[in-house]
């Protein structure tokens, strides 16, 4: 049941990143999907721990709605005349401990428009971002522990 619940939501982000909403694309992002989850299955049952779905679901409803406040945050910041920014690299400390939450906490942040994950340190416990805009560190770090990092413990713990 779950392993179809993963599947359908992969392959509704596949539509929504091809943008695409064709039978044969729907097909394509089914089969992705189910690629996907039998690659990462090691993830979840080697450990002994399941995702519940609603975390999950609202994990994907953050993204969502991060992904769209940031592409607007940066179109308006391009947009403008005089596009003041100050952009750098801050380190992120970590509370995520397996090398899969703290891949998808990476992965979330790079896929946000205006952020990138730069690196790990080697002793996991630092991440390290750079924001087009790091005028504020101490804010975008609030941000990433109460949101993805928050929301991926409730997931994945």
């Amino acid at each position: 049941m779950i392993f179809v619940l993963f599947n359908l939501l992969l392959a509704v982000a596949w539509i929504a990143v091809t943008g695409s909403t064709s039978p044969h694309n729907l097909i394509f992002g089914l089969l992705l999907g189910a690629l996907a989850l039998v690659i990462i299955r090691g993830s979840f049952g080697g450990k002994g721990h399941i995702p519940r779905v609603l975390p999950v679901l609202s994990l994907a409803i953050l993204f969502l709605k991060e992904l769209s406040l940031s592409a607007w945050k940066v179109t308006v910041t391009v947009l403008s005349p005089d596009m003041k920014l100050k952009p750098g690299i801050f380190a992120f400390p970590l509370t995520l401990t397996s090398d899969f939450e703290i891949t998808l906490l990476a992965n979330l942040i790079t896929l946000t428009p205006g952020t990138l994950s730069v690196d790990v340190s080697t002793d996991r416990r630092m991440l390290y971002v750079h924001a087009l805009d790091c005028s504020d560190p101490e804010a975008i770090k609030r941000d990433i522990a109460n949101g993805f990092e928050r929301k991926i413990m409730e997931a994945f713990r």
